[in-house]
């Protein structure tokens, strides 16, 4: 699966606040996630964005 913005994932393991559904704000040499629960940002490569992903949806209601 292509990383793409505006992608919403769903971790294996939760947030330290207790979500688990991240969506892609920005990529590049990296990636950097939003936390839908909390709003903390996350910079990860691609390959950790891959090993972390239970599941991807495209997600369009969310605002970026």
């Amino acid at each position: 699966m292509e990383i793409k913005v505006g992608l919403k994932i769903t971790a294996k393991k939760p947030h330290a606040c207790g979500g688990s559904e991240w969506v892609v704000v920005r990529t590049g040499a990296d990636v950097k996630l939003k936390c839908l629960s909390c709003g903390r940002f996350l910079f990860l490569s691609h390959d950790q964005v891959k090993k972390m992903t239970k599941k991807y949806q495209s997600c369009e209601d969310v605002d970026v």
